[in-house]
């Protein structure tokens, strides 16, 4: 499948056609992650989290350390191949 780079706003961007919308199960407003390659970038949806056991834990605390994972997500994972 191939896909132009549009202008989104002041952004550029490639819409997904809807048959990798359905191969991936993601909807508006679920969030994906990028993995950039030697060459290429990959994607996948970000799993829901399993929020079990964390209701006593303070919102404030959990959004911080989603901000963390976010931020240094890929220096984390290269950090797992070592």
């Amino acid at each position: 499948m191939e896909r132009k780079v549009t202008k989104i706003g002041n952004s550029l961007g490639v819409t997904l056609p809807a048959e990798i919308l359905k191969h991936l199960h993601v909807k508006q407003g679920d969030e994906v992650i990028f993995y950039l390659e030697e060459g290429k970038v990959s994607f996948k949806k970000r799993p829901a989290v399993n929020i079990e056991g964390f209701e006593d834990i303070d919102q404030e605390f959990l959004e911080g350390m989603k901000k963390l994972f976010d931020n240094y997500d890929d220096t984390l994972r290269n950090l797992v191949k070592r």
